[in-house]
C-alpha cells in the first residue's frame, strides 16, 4: 500500500512535470526510486497509473462530502459546507487536486470508475443550486451557468488564494452574493 501511493505520488509529479503525453513509465519508476518491473507489479500503463491517481483523489473528495450532503437541510447551507469541506480537503493536498481538475480534460478515458464520484459530486453540487433557486435561496439563474461561474472562481481562490488563511463560511456567503448579486432586492 506504501508502495502504491509512492508510485501515485511521483507519477503526480512527472505527469506534472512533463504532461501525460510525455512521461513515461520510465519516468515513474525512477522519481519513485524502484525498477521499472516493481512500477509494471502494480500498474499496466502509464494510462493506468493516471486513472489511479484520478480515482484516489475523486474518491477521497466523495467520502468527505459524503457525510456533509446526507444531512441536507438548506440547498444554500448545504452548498456553502460542501465547498468548505472541498476547500478543505483541497488545502490538505493542492498539487493533486488542481490535477485533478485539469487533467481530464487533457485525456479522455472512457467508462472509468473516478468518473462515478466526479459525476456524484458534480451532480449533487448542481442539485443544490436547482433546488435553491426553486425555493429563492438563490436568485432566478441558470443552475449550470451558476454551477461553471462558482465553480471556477472557487477553484481560484482555493487553489490560487492565499494559502495560509483557510475560507470561511462568511468568506463562500459573501462569494456567492457577489457572484449572484440580486438587482431586485
Amino acid at each position: 500500500k506504501i508502495r502504491k501511493q509512492l508510485i501515485l505520488d511521483s507519477a503526480l509529479e512527472v505527469f506534472k512535470a512533463k504532461g501525460i503525453e510525455n512521461s513515461t513509465m520510465e519516468n515513474i519508476a525512477a522519481k519513485a526510486g524502484f525498477g521499472t518491473a516493481t512500477l509494471y507489479y502494480y500498474f499496466h500503463s502509464k494510462e493506468e497509473v493516471f486513472a489511479a491517481i484520478l480515482l484516489n483523489g475523486w474518491e477521497k473528495l466523495w467520502e468527505e462530502l459524503e457525510p456533509v450532503i446526507k444531512n441536507i437541510k438548506s440547498p444554500r447551507k448545504t452548498f456553502v459546507k460542501v465547498l468548505l469541506k472541498t476547500a478543505e480537503v483541497i488545502r490538505k493536498r493542492p498539487g493533486l487536486y488542481e490535477f485533478l481538475f485539469n487533467a481530464p480534460k487533457k485525456i479522455n478515458f472512457e467508462n472509468e470508475p473516478w468518473k462515478k464520484y466526479q459525476s456524484r459530486i458534480y451532480g449533487i453540487i448542481n442539485s443544490l443550486l436547482v433546488d435553491g433557486i426553486k425555493e429563492k435561496e438563490f436568485p432566478q439563474i441558470d443552475s449550470q451557468l451558476l454551477f461553471k461561474a462558482m465553480g471556477g472562481l472557487f477553484m481560484g481562490l482555493v487553489l490560487m488564494g492565499n494559502k495560509k488563511k483557510s475560507m470561511s463560511e462568511n468568506d463562500i456567503e459573501n462569494l456567492i452574493d457577489q457572484l449572484i448579486f440580486d438587482p431586485s432586492k
